[in-house]
């Protein structure tokens, strides 16, 4: 089911925290209208999703329980302009309570909420810094994994690697 799947198979999983992941996500509406709502089946036999209604159960899946570290991989791949507002404001949530965002992605329009990039060639960290110094227009974007700022201590080591 929807609820299964945002709370990861959990044993006993919690209601609100499944709500609260869905309306970080911006698909609670959508749930709620479908015939069985958080209890409707999915996969092959259930009810059909569109590739962006999936991708941000993914998202709500990846928000339950309000994790401190979020890895979000290609996040905004299937996602439409209201979508990707809504992955922008679940960013923005995890920041704001202290988190740690990490995306790795393809697509500049993923950055939007995220103030540090690294920059990956050939399998490499190449470049790490503030988004606005490492992405420039001329830059040739390639893989990236992108983020809150780290600690001190953990900036000045993935710094020191990029060198």
């Amino acid at each position: 089911t929807i609820a299964e799947n945002i709370s990861r198979f959990a044993e006993v999983p919690d209601a609100r925290k499944i709500i609260r992941a869905a309306k970080a996500a911006d698909i609670h509406e959508l749930i709620v209208h479908l015939r069985d709502g958080y209890q409707t089946e999915l996969g092959p036999h259930g009810t059909a999703l569109s590739a962006g209604q999936r991708q941000r159960i993914g998202l709500a899946r990846a928000l339950y329980g309000d994790p401190f570290l979020v890895v979000l991989d290609e996040p905004n791949s299937n996602l439409d302009a209201e979508g990707e507002e809504a992955l922008t404001k679940a960013i923005a949530k995890v920041r704001e309570r202290g988190g740690i965002v990490v995306i790795v992605a393809h697509r500049p329009s993923a950055l939007s909420a995220v103030d540090m990039v690294g920059l990956v060639q050939n399998g490499r960290l190449s470049a790490f810094g503030p988004k606005d110094e490492i992405i420039q227009p001329t830059t040739k974007v390639r893989p990236l994994v992108v983020g809150k700022t780290p600690p001190a201590a953990g900036r000045d080591r993935i710094a020191n690697a990029a060198e």
